[in-house]
């Protein structure tokens, strides 16, 4: 890894989990990590319940826009974090791995959301904690 370790976050539809988690790095790391999120076939807009979710915690992630998983983004990451993107998403030798096994907030309330969200908090806090023990 570099300096500034790069994390990305793949889900399906890129629109609740990843950017959510990807929200959550960006609020916790500050500049110290390069946040990435993409989808294996991602959604025309974030999901509105996650959005809701992030805001109740004082993170905004309205101006994020579902994206295309794309090789060269994998492959320029240090970390990919997978949460149900299953075969697509692409495997490099050398890089480190997670499979984050979460409900999918599609199509569900902010009730429902909101566990989800506090799952993905306490998984990024480990993750960076890992990638800067020094914090």
């Amino acid at each position: 890894m570099t300096d500034k370790p790069s994390v990305l976050f793949v889900c399906v539809h890129n629109a609740g989990r990843s950017q959510m988690a990807a929200g959550w790095l960006r609020h916790l790391a500050g500049d110290a990590v390069e946040v990435r999120s993409a989808g294996s076939a991602p959604a025309d807009t974030v999901n509105p319940a996650a959005v809701e979710a992030m805001a109740e915690v004082g993170i905004d992630i309205t101006d994020q826009r579902p994206k295309l998983l794309e090789y060269a983004t994998a492959e320029s990451s240090d970390v990919i974090v997978s949460m149900g993107c299953g075969d697509a998403c692409p495997v490099f030798p050398g890089k480190r791995y997670e499979d984050w096994k979460l409900d999918d907030p599609a199509g569900q309330g902010v009730e429902a959301v909101r566990p989800i969200r506090d799952e993905i908090r306490s998984r990024v806090a480990a993750l960076l904690r890992e990638l800067s023990p020094a914090r």
